[in-house]
């Protein structure tokens, strides 16, 4: 989630002429893009929760049309991203230690970073709605896909090695 939040702070710092001084992604830190040169620092920050969230939209929709017995797995991984960048984008209008210092410091009022983040975070709980039953849950008495279980853990685990060791 957070790989993909960055990105998308990325892709728009770059396309608008910028250049990248640092990127910190690391699984037990918050990530973060400083930029060397940032010509249009609200186009950036905008970056980031928009992409954070389409992309992954966009991985559910690849998946559900061509592996629609797995989209189950990209639908709970596309709510994950609506849920915590709508959370980020809520709670950081409060603590604006983040995202939300540079929206608010560009003009965006803090109420208008909590009315996008809320229905971005219901829209990922409206997502995750019915899928309990592919993780054991409601009618599935504790049954899942081991395969998928299996293949969700070493996914996980690689990119938890993979941050750890490019941090």
């Amino acid at each position: 989630m957070m790989v993909l939040h960055e990105a998308g702070h990325v892709l728009h710092l770059l396309a608008t002429g910028g250049s990248i001084e640092q990127i910190t992604l690391h699984p037990l830190k918050l990530s973060h893009t400083l930029p060397n040169v940032n010509p249009h620092p609200l186009v950036t920050v905008v970056g980031g929760p928009l992409w954070g969230v389409l992309f992954p939209l966009l991985l559910w929709w690849i998946v559900a049309r061509f592996l629609p017995a797995r989209s189950y797995l990209a639908a709970f991984f596309a709510g994950f991203c609506l849920v915590a960048n709508g959370a980020y984008l809520g709670g950081d209008a409060f603590l604006q230690g983040g995202d939300g210092r540079e929206f608010v410091l560009h003009g965006i009022p803090p109420w208008a970073l909590i009315a996008a983040g809320l229905p971005v975070a219901a829209a990922g709980l409206f997502v995750w709605n019915g899928l309990g039953r592919h993780f054991g849950l409601s009618g599935a008495e504790g049954r899942v896909d081991r395969a998928d279980a299996l293949a969700m853990t070493l996914l996980l685990a690689c990119m938890v090695i993979l941050g750890l060791v490019l941090a």
